[in-house]
């Protein structure tokens, strides 16, 4: 990765901002984007070889703008890791059709708008590769996930529906379907989280998975290929499991005092 020019999106916070630290000293050259100039100007002072490139994923043009940037200076992308996104939860006896559209125009359009920006960039590298953040949700359907399941399920398709029509010209394409991990979405999460990571952590199985451009970067192994066999489980048991993880924290706290 040493001689890489990477553009990094989502990078103030959470996973983005570990990635950011950590790649820094790994590539020649990381673009950080995200809505926050000041966040990401705070995380470049700490290595001469990033450039901030503020944009949000649902303005193409301020995608578009960002990589004019990235050509004008480095003429050339290797490497897109886009992990811009949101996260929303559902009630499902009162159903909000604006949080579906807030949450599908930041996941899924947010991917293709960012993909679409950096598409000729990454046909000028000898090996180009896009590296995009799904969820380890679609491999279950997880109660009051209906928006961002969803969501995350429409990138993953797309995604491997572009791996097979980049293949021709050279360009490789992974999926990255993380567990749960602290961040700030997740630290609002009023029910249990299983295999709880840091984002430090997620970085590095990430990075790992990205010198070795597998279609699937999954972590933590363990919880990822729990929730795979759960996925495949017959329909009536899988409904029933499925069922019992709706309960939330103060659901469990209540039901443990009574057992």
């Amino acid at each position: 990765m040493n001689e890489q020019i990477i553009w990094l999106t989502g990078a103030s916070s959470g996973i983005g901002e570990a990635l950011t630290k950590a790649l820094a000293d790994r590539c020649l050259h990381l673009y950080i984007s995200a809505r926050s100039r000041d966040k990401l100007e705070t995380l470049a002072e700490s290595a001469s070889n990033i450039t901030v490139l503020p944009a949000d994923i649902t303005d193409p043009e301020s995608l578009q703008q960002a990589a004019e940037k990235i050509h004008a200076t480095s003429g050339r992308l290797d490497t897109l890791i886009a992990n811009a996104g949101t996260c929303e939860y559902v009630d499902a006896l009162q159903l909000d059709p604006d949080l579906f559209r807030r949450v599908h125009e930041t996941n899924f359009m947010g991917m293709v708008n960012t993909v679409a920006a950096a598409i000729p960039l990454l046909q000028r590298s000898r090996r180009g590769y896009i590296a995009g953040v799904s969820s380890s949700v679609t491999f279950l359907a997880m109660p009051r996930a209906q928006a961002y399941g969803s969501s995350k399920a429409a990138v993953t398709h797309f995604l491997e529906a572009m791996k097979a029509d980049l293949m021709p010209v050279g360009i490789d394409v992974s999926v990255i379907s993380p567990g749960f991990v602290r961040t700030p979405l997740t630290d609002v999460n009023d029910f249990p989280m299983p295999m709880l990571i840091s984002p430090e952590q997620a970085a590095g199985a990430i990075i790992q998975g990205l010198q070795k451009r597998p279609w699937q970067i999954a972590f933590p192994k363990r919880f990822t290929f729990l929730l795979s066999l759960l996925g495949h489980l017959p329909a009536p048991l899988r409904h029933r499991v499925t069922s019992a993880m709706s309960r939330t924290r103060e659901q469990e706290t209540v039901r443990e005092n009574h057992s």
